[in-house]
């Protein structure tokens, strides 16, 4: 169970109208399933983030993380784009 607090969590996957989150905690990381419609209509989507508040084992309040969002995709994609580029560059050698 995650103790009741507020925690940063990513939409891992969405699959028959359950929504998969995982959740960081402060040592611990915890795997989370809920109703999809839990989840703001914005936020159901794999990789969004979105702030979870948790009371008594059960989320009371999710909030979508727009801007951290898009940090995280586009941080990812450059870091993507420099290993593509080094791939490429040692191909030519």
């Amino acid at each position: 169970m995650i103790p009741d607090g507020t925690y940063t969590a990513v939409v891992d996957r969405i699959e028959d109208e359950l929504a998969t989150l995982e959740v960081q905690g402060d040592d611990e990381r915890y795997s989370l399933v809920i109703d999809e419609t839990t989840l703001p209509a914005d936020a159901r989507h794999a990789d969004a983030i979105v702030e979870l508040e948790m009371d008594d084992g059960e989320p009371v309040e999710t909030v979508y993380q727009e801007q951290e969002t898009t940090r995280r995709k586009d941080e990812s994609q450059s870091r993507f784009d420099r290993l593509s580029k080094r791939l490429s560059d040692d191909d030519e050698e």
